[in-house]
């Protein structure tokens, strides 16, 4: 057998043949090479072992053994040549056999190309002693250095005071580079993660992903949950699939004067909207912002199912001063439960932890408040909560009381302690009237006066029952004896709105308001309960 001899014409791969082959294996095809393995965090999948044209390179990033090339062919394995595009030179700066092994493809890995050079590279298939005219040429350009970051924030600065306080939004400022190789090319930003704590693995399509300016600088606007030392961590990838990353360190004290909403959970002054999107995480959506963008998400294994908040009630009024900053906390109920769970918000809507169950009061009293025998079939557990609703503080303090229907009666928890543990059931009914009723609570007016909503998914009415505040101090029920009472709107049918809720006075007018959740997922705000408003699609 003649020696096979690599050279090129004009920048076309050929091959020197022993004289006399008559046939040849398979035309040696480039198969999504060349491939980089091992790099693939964040990197869209054509940066990753494609088949560049000549002026159109894939770029390759860094790997441990060099980019791998790998090809289909029929036959026994393949030959490969790499040739150094930046340089010109006309000697390929690798060759190598690899075996087929029985599949028909080949592959091997090319140690010590340089950082920025582009390449070019072909295949030639093998057959014992027989070797195929080549393959097309593919291309590529390596990049084996790191992008780098660094973050600046006049809202929170890394030393000295911070002008703005723990639960508000700083504006924070990416700039990123990504190093040239001395007589070669750099791949390019393409894109910056950025978040609170561990950023895990992700790409450009994450959601938490920000493509930067032309310049490398990216401005994100993000709200600083946690009283005292943060951190925002940021992750830079580029267009090769390099990763490198910053931490950036400071200081938010904690707000000597915060404002104080029932309804707020974020802890911005502004009463929330609480909804699951469509992957069951819980968002909390400030009724100020004009549209749907939430302020803070709850992740869904956080969720008293640890899977998803989706059929899970929550209710929000109030707060245990004992434990934390006047925010919100959580009371949830996933639907035909025995427990009843308390989320503690201990931190701008930071809810890290799980919930907590609340035990369930086994003593009873009747409507006018008195003590009394509990009745026949009340639970010792939740099961027979079919709705939650809590209504606002009863006393002095920003605990709420907790209203359900049970058995088609309403009734009221009340006399919460510490971590809102409900001392008092109070049956309010016992005709059984209050089946087929979705509770909403509005919180309280201007004047301190209670309500409870109610819709009737039969008809799609609306009801809105008054709880006024007594002389004495305590609250008038009466008005809850008849739930087919106090009819203030209609329409609101199932079908066209199957969530109602109230997040209290939004529109500042010192009365509640009602919010809405279309069939096909848009959030509508009211006036009241009329004049809606669209303020977009959910996630």
């Amino acid at each position: 057998m003649k020696h096979v001899h690599l050279r090129r014409f004009g920048g076309v791969a050929a091959a020197t043949v022993a004289a006399g082959l008559l046939a040849t294996p398979t035309v040696a095809v480039a198969d999504a090479g060349p491939a980089v393995l091992g790099t693939s965090q964040g990197v869209d999948a054509q940066h990753l072992g494609a088949c560049g044209p000549a002026g159109d390179p894939a770029w390759i990033g860094r790997s441990v053994n060099g980019p791998a090339l790998n090809v289909k062919v029929a036959g026994t394995g393949a030959r490969f040549g790499v040739w150094d595009v930046t340089t010109g030179a006309e000697d390929p700066v690798f060759t190598g056999e690899a075996q087929a092994n029985g599949a028909p493809q080949a592959g091997l890995t090319v140690p010590g190309l340089l950082d920025g050079h582009s390449y070019a590279w072909h295949a030639w298939a093998l057959q014992g002693a027989q070797v195929s005219a080549p393959s097309a040429d593919c291309h590529f350009t390596v990049d084996t250095t790191s992008p780098t970051a660094t973050v600046s924030s006049t809202d929170f600065p890394a030393s000295g005071t911070a002008p703005k306080f723990a639960g508000q939004v700083g504006t924070f400022v990416v700039r990123t580079t990504d190093p040239v190789p001395a007589g070669g090319e750099s791949s390019g930003i393409a894109c910056i993660r950025y978040g609170w704590g561990n950023l895990g693995v992700g790409g450009c399509d994450s959601p938490d992903a920000v493509v930067p300016e032309d310049d490398g600088t990216a401005t994100v606007s993000l709200r600083v949950l946690n009283w005292g030392t943060n951190t925002l961590n940021v992750q830079v990838i580029d267009d090769a699939g390099n990763v490198g990353g910053a931490g950036y360190t400071f200081y938010a004290p904690s707000n000597p004067n915060p404002p104080k909403a029932p309804g707020d959970v974020d802890g911005d002054g502004v009463p929330d909207v609480l909804l699951p999107d469509a992957a069951g995480n819980l968002q909390i959506i400030s009724s100020g912002s004009g549209d749907t963008t939430p302020s803070a998400v709850i992740r869904a294994v956080q969720s008293p199912n640890q899977t998803s908040w989706s059929n899970v009630q929550v209710a929000h009024r109030g707060w245990d001063a004992n434990m934390h900053a006047p925010m919100d906390d959580l009371l949830m109920h996933p639907s035909g439960s025995p427990a009843l769970y308390f989320y503690s918000n201990q931190d701008y809507a930071s809810f890290t932890g799980y919930p907590s169950a609340i035990s369930r009061p086994s003593a009873c009293q009747n409507a006018a408040g008195t003590a009394a025998a509990c009745p026949a079939g009340f639970a010792t557990d939740w099961h027979k909560a079919d709705q939650i609703a809590l209504i606002g503080s009863l006393d002095s303090r920003m605990v709420s009381s907790l209203m359900t229907v049970e058995d088609g009666n309403l009734w009221l928890f009340a006399n919460p302690g510490f971590s809102y543990r409900l001392r008092t059931a109070r049956q309010l009914t016992t005709d059984g009237a209050w089946a087929g009723y979705d509770l909403v609570a509005p919180g309280p007016d201007a004047a301190g006066n209670l309500a409870l909503w109610a819709r009737d998914r039969a008809t799609g009415e609306l009801h809105a029952y008054p709880i006024a505040k007594k002389a004495d101090g305590t609250f008038d029920f009466s008005a809850l004896a008849d739930p087919k009472a106090g009819v203030v709107a209609s329409g609101f049918t199932v079908d066209k709105y199957p969530t109602l809720g109230s997040s209290g006075d939004v529109d500042g007018d010192g009365k509640p308001d009602l919010w809405a959740v279309t069939a096909d997922r848009h959030l509508v705000y009211y006036s009241g309960w009329s004049d809606p408003s669209g303020a977009g699609a959910l996630k």
